[in-house]
């Protein structure tokens, strides 16, 4: 089945335009900075030592410092949920393009990773380059007499290098608690980036009117003789080292200029401070404004345990407020100091009930360590299967109607539905009778789900209209649900792929 381009432009259309545009300023960025350093005047004596290995790591560094600033901006939760819930955000489209901010945090952090070591790798040539191609005559380009910039550097790259590593899948599956320990280096990553662009290392002329670059100084010459234009320019190989002259410019050019003076040089002004000082200081009031939120205590009024380890939590907060389909961060100081971790609400609070919870189930430390301080060990293996009343739910802001809502639940193990059981009996408005799990028997079905069956079945019962598709599930699950959104049918439906994203 070929794919859809009306579907694809409904999933991925706004995605990979924005994607477009972040690599146009990225390519846009470099290759400006890189002609600056290569044909800019102002540059000229320090080209002439290092070549294009400064061309390479002066680009390198403006993109990182765009990567390095727009990589915090999809870690601003608050500031995301408020786009997201707002009416500022008019579109659906664009409103559905904010979940996607975890993926565009990661690819700032690999085009970070590549940066870095292009950035690494012209330095190392710019310090084989400066010791081979160093005249005396320039002493305020001496970059022997600055070592914050390398030794900083150097740290920055350990960071990074750790950062990295913990955050492959692999490590952030075995021990979450190494890959968010390790991340939290971010801070220390950008103190060490504000020392190492304010070391002054990187030098600019000053007075390109009185010493044009490439011109010749008498006052310095060896020769005292010199009496024609056409002599001080057979000459110029001789007055200067053989690294600050260009042989084809000298082919074309019979005069040369005389200097009015010797050049002068100053630091350039750190450009970093710019590029990341807004999104750091919005970050660090965003994270002062969930600290400040999170002080206000909540409590927890019943702790339930059910199979196949699933612990549902519910709990009181004053001035709580969630719609369905929202997420919450738990911090428990007693199991982890720093630790944090998403959940999705399985019960939000409504006007007439305050009461909203989760339910967790036990895959890691950090879980295993929350359970055993709510529950006794005595109690961890029994079966409590609640009966929960029906309650109205809060009305979704949806753009178009719902008119019917397909729940496709997977597990590995037919004893996971056990906990679940008796709600979506409810939610059925269905009476159990005899056999306790009847009801959902019968649209039960034991094997890999058939999701190509499943998506021509629901096109079929929904021509011509627009089908929202909601994946709260593992990637390879993710991945199939994506592909069959974004392709066409002969019935007219078009799928609209949303999956959860813990931004």
């Amino acid at each position: 089945m070929a794919v859809s381009w009306r579907n694809w432009l409904a999933n991925e259309g706004v995605k990979h335009l924005c994607l477009l545009i972040w690599l146009s300023l990225n390519v846009l960025l470099f290759w400006k900075t890189f002609l600056q350093y290569h044909q800019g005047p102002e540059h000229h004596y320090i080209y002439q030592m290092l070549g294009l290995g400064l061309c390479l790591s002066r680009a390198s560094a403006s993109v990182l410092n765009l990567n390095c600033s727009l990589i915090l901006l999809p870690v601003c939760r608050t500031l995301l949920a408020f786009l997201r819930g707002s009416q500022k955000v008019p579109s659906r489209r664009t409103r559905r393009l904010l979940d996607k901010s975890r993926t565009f945090h990661i690819t700032c952090g690999v085009t970070i990773c590549v940066l870095s070591g292009v950035h690494v790798a012209a330095h190392l040539v710019n310090t084989l380059n400066f010791s081979v191609n160093y005249s005396e005559d320039f002493m305020e380009l001496n970059a022997a007499r600055y070592r914050v910039p390398g030794l900083t550097g150097v740290c920055m790259v350990l960071v990074l290098f750790l950062m990295v590593t913990a955050s492959t899948y692999a490590i952030r599956v075995s021990n979450y608690d190494i890959f968010w320990y390790t991340h939290n280096l971010f801070l220390v990553f950008y103190m060490l980036l504000m020392f190492h662009v304010s070391g002054g290392l990187l030098k600019c002329q000053t007075n390109l009117d009185t010493h044009p670059p490439g011109c010749i100084n008498l006052n310095k010459t060896r020769h005292q003789n010199i009496t024609s234009p056409a002599h001080i320019s057979a000459e110029f190989h001789e007055l200067l080292p053989g690294e600050f002259s260009r042989s084809d410019e000298l082919t074309k050019n019979t005069l040369v200029k005389i200097c009015a003076e010797e050049p002068r040089f100053q630091a350039n002004f750190p450009q970093t401070w710019l590029w990341i000082s807004g999104p750091l200081c919005l970050y660090c009031a965003e994270r002062l404004y969930r600290c400040i939120r999170s002080n206000k205590p909540v409590t927890i009024i019943s702790v339930i345990s059910h199979p196949s380890d699933v612990v549902e939590i519910r709990m009181i907060k004053e001035n709580f407020k969630a719609r369905p389909g929202q997420y919450i961060i738990l911090h428990c100081p007693s199991v982890s100091a720093l630790e944090n971790h998403p959940f999705t609400l399985t019960m939000c609070p409504t006007e007439t009930k305050a009461t909203f919870g989760v339910h967790l189930k036990i895959v890691g430390d950090w879980t295993e360590r929350f359970r055993d301080l709510l529950l006794p060990s005595s109690s961890q293996e029994s079966e409590i299967l609640p009966f929960i009343q029906s309650r109205n739910y809060p009305k979704d802001n949806w753009l178009y109607r719902l008119r019917r809502l397909y729940f496709i639940w997977v597990c590995r193990e037919i004893q996971s539905f056990r906990w679940f059981a008796d709600l979506l009996c409810v939610l059925h408005n269905k009476k159990i009778i005899g056999e306790k799990y009847q009801a959902l028997n019968s649209r039960l079905f034991i094997g890999r789900p058939r999701w190509k069956i499943l998506f021509d079945e629901i096109a079929k019962c929904n021509r011509g209209t627009t089908v929202g598709v909601f994946c709260c599930g593992p990637s390879s699950i993710s991945k199939t649900l994506h592909r069959l959104s974004n392709q066409s049918n002969s019935y007219g439906t078009r799928f609209e792929y949303n999956k959860e994203s813990f931004s």
